[in-house]
């Protein structure tokens, strides 16, 4: 009997699972919960297009002055490239917003912090990614430049980056696509990005919407990989490109 009432209660009219599908999917388009996404996802891009900004220009100067022959200054860049690698995203922005700041007597908001952290970072990749473009240039194309009576500066300018600048470009596109998906970290320094707004709207959501999360964070998925894959694909385009060249 009690297996009986479950039954007409599962097969009853007033459940029926397509419902439950669209009432979940509902959720991303019930007030302005769509354009807030957006907006989330505006502010991720942002912050990963100013960290670029900020990054690529002093990873190039950093990277070019890891090829200098002071044992040093080499050194140095090494570690300052090697601390970015070991130490965790998420632990650099917890220094950077809650620790430095407090040490410093200073209020700073989480997207400057963000775009600061993010830019140190990029410059220490982008520093390595220069670098091993730089040495990669033949020394018989170093040489040349010797003999037409080029100094330091004008070998880099004229014959090292025009050299390795098709190695350099895929690298960076690499880079830009994991800066834009290690956004998803903003949350935790309390910037409003694509994470936070659909925490809130599932939040929100919660009680009515139980499926909520699956609709949400599927589309927040979709959302990172509309930016994140025509960017690979054009990176492992370039690449391949650069690959057949140097081959001749």
């Amino acid at each position: 009997m009690v297996l009986s009432a479950i039954t007409d209660v599962a097969l009853s009219p007033a459940y029926p699972a397509s419902t439950t599908l669209a009432s979940g999917a509902s959720v991303l388009f019930t007030g302005d919960n769509f354009t807030r996404l957006l907006s989330g996802l505006g502010t991720s891009v942002t912050v990963a297009g100013l960290a670029l900004l900020v990054g690529i220009p002093l990873g190039v100067v950093l990277g070019a002055l890891r090829i200098l022959k002071n044992p040093v200054l080499r050194a140095v860049l090494r570690l300052y490239l090697e601390f970015f690698r070991i130490v965790p995203t998420l632990v650099l922005l917890f220094l950077s917003y809650y620790i430095l700041p407090r040490e410093l007597g200073v209020q700073v908001d989480g997207v400057t912090v963000a775009v600061v952290a993010f830019g140190l970072w990029v410059s220490a990749e982008i520093s390595d990614i220069v670098r091993g473009a730089l040495i990669s240039v033949s020394d018989h194309q170093v040489d040349a430049g010797k003999a037409l009576g080029m100094n330091g500066l004008q070998l880099l300018w004229y014959v090292r980056i025009p050299q390795s600048i098709n190695l350099m470009i895929p690298a960076t596109i690499n880079l830009a696509a994991r800066v834009i998906m290690t956004t998803s970290l903003l949350l935790l320094i309390s910037v409003i990005d694509v994470i936070t707004v659909g925490q809130q709207i599932m939040e929100a959501n919660r009680m009515t919407h139980p499926d909520a999360a699956f609709w949400v964070y599927g589309f927040i998925f979709f959302l990172y990989f509309i930016i994140c894959w025509p960017l690979a694909m054009i990176a492992k385009a370039l690449e391949k490109r650069a690959k057949e060249r140097n081959n001749g």
